[in-house]
């Protein structure tokens, strides 16, 4: 028995002596853990795709697919390039060349931290502008997307230089390349062309310098708010501007780029993607740094605490057609925002308190525009003569805002179909519109003769007997609206 227990002493101790190295081991690998880190390639494309994987090229909803093959023929240095046939408006493969280049298998990425720009040559068969060419967009967080809008290309081979907004951000960054280009000519009958994209890599150029950091356009603008509701600073003017050698190069730049401050948080909190929260009454100054420099622009939002409802409706039920209300039973309807190319709005129904407003917001992205159908059924208006509706602008009211309201008949289909049925709209300028408080609009249908945006939809509505959706257009003036309210009537 004694040496039994001895034996067992033994192990005790062994053991002991044994998971003692084990923690210690692990406390010492703690403390000087060496956190992954990803390859530091350059080139994205050479003679081919270099590094990317196999899977690796994402075109965007509604672009042709195949506008992107690799070129044998046609380089500025190697044996081939990057080939982008742009398709013709009518092509029923897609009518716009659109999409993005990303390494290939979740968890990977390249760190590009010690690059200062994406640079490639391009030319094109004839003089074009490319609508968008950047980087940082993977289909995930896309949170470091970095974009240079309207890029120029001529007949001969240019390199172009697109500036990385701090490169300290992009240690594991998935999307390497992005691009977006549509025909020329009118809208609706735009004509292709073809470009080439060769030596596309990151590098250290040494003369990206004087950085020019921009929120909000670069304006100091003030706006009247209330409580609960939010501002996107992503949607309002994000740019960085570099020199590069002797020339400005601006880029717009994701808000994961910046840090936003605010004065009082209590009042009005921004978060790490630039959407700021206002939360009590009073005022608040939000302003915004990019890699130590401090961005031009800045809000100043004020609370008056909570949103008043809009003005109760007073007309009889039997007189009114209601899209929207609360007062009234509302008619069928499809959707409130609808999700069309090209359109950046966010929002739709929310409520204010018991009462359920039409809360829009990015309303300045894109197109700047947002719709309200009502097809499945339709509605015969023909005995109405005026639409109401009730809105509410919480920004300052400059000269060359304005408002557009659009109306279309669908027809006996019911499908809208632009550039087929008719529509009409009618303005609003900016002398009849006021911050900060509720206005109500009633408007005679008589007047919707004016063509509408893009002129989609034209000829008016003399005919009304399958009107199938309203349309708020802004022209990229206003960033939020809220509208309550909205039917029509017989006066």
């Amino acid at each position: 028995m004694k040496n039994t227990k001895f034996t067992y002493t033994k192990m005790t101790c062994l053991l002991g002596f044994i998971f003692t190295i084990l923690v210690s081991c692990e406390r010492e690998l703690s403390d000087e853990a060496v956190f992954a880190t990803f390859p530091n390639t350059a080139e994205i494309f050479t003679d081919s795709p270099v590094g990317l994987g196999t899977d690796f090229y994402f075109p965007y909803i509604g672009s042709k697919a195949t506008a992107w093959t690799v070129d044998n023929e046609v380089s500025y240095e190697g044996t081939a390039s990057m080939r982008f046939d742009v398709p013709n408006a009518n092509d029923p493969d897609g009518n716009y060349a659109g999409a993005i280049f990303r390494v290939d298998g979740e968890g990977s990425g390249r760190d590009l931290s010690g690059f200062d720009a994406l640079t490639f040559w391009a030319k094109a068969s004839q003089a074009v502008t490319i609508g968008e060419v950047g980087f940082g967009e993977d289909f995930g967080e896309n949170k470091y997307v970095t974009t240079r809008t309207n890029i120029d290309l001529t007949t001969n081979w240019v390199k172009y230089t697109i500036p990385i907004p701090d490169p300290s951000k992009l240690i594991q960054e998935r999307g390497l390349l992005r691009y977006s280009a549509g025909g020329i000519g009118p809208v609706g009958s735009e004509v292709g062309y073809t470009f080439w994209i060769d030596e596309v890599k990151f590098e250290k150029l040494g003369t990206v310098a004087q950085p020019q950091p921009v929120i909000l356009s670069g304006q100091d603008v003030e706006q009247q708010s209330f409580n609960g509701s939010q501002i996107d600073l992503a949607a309002s003017g994000l740019t960085q501007t570099f020199n590069t050698n002797g020339r400005n190069v601006t880029v717009n730049t994701a808000p994961a780029y910046f840090t936003f401050t605010s004065s009082e948080p209590s009042v009005a909190s921004v978060d790490e993607n630039g959407l700021v929260t206002v939360n009590s009454q009073g005022t608040a100054s939000i302003t915004a740094v990019l890699a130590g420099v401090e961005a031009k622009g800045s809000l100043k939002v004020t609370s008056n605490g909570s949103l008043q409802p809009a003005p109760t409706p007073t007309l009889p039920e039997s007189n009114v057609i209601s899209i929207f209300s609360d007062a009234y039973t509302n008619i069928p309807v499809d959707f409130y925002n609808g999700n069309f190319q090209g359109q950046g709005t966010t929002g739709g129904v929310a409520s204010l308190g018991n009462d359920n407003i039409l809360l829009y917001n990015n309303f300045d992205q894109d197109f700047g525009f947002v719709t309200t159908q009502f097809v499945n059924p339709t509605v015969n208006l023909t005995s109405q003569n005026r639409i109401h509706f009730d809105l509410y602008i919480q920004e300052s009211i400059d000269s060359g805002d304005q408002l557009t309201v659009e109306l279309v008949n669908a027809g006996s289909d019911g499908v809208i179909e632009p550039f087929v049925d008719n529509g009409g709209g009618l303005s609003i300028p900016s002398s009849e519109l006021t911050s900060g408080t509720w206005m109500s609009f009633d408007l005679s249908l008589d007047n919707f003769t004016n063509p509408t945006g893009g002129n989609n939809f034209s000829g008016g509505i003399a005919n009304r007997t399958h009107m199938g959706s309203i349309t708020f257009v802004s022209g990229l003036t206003l960033s939020s609206i809220i509208v309550d309210n909205i039917y029509f009537y017989t006066e």
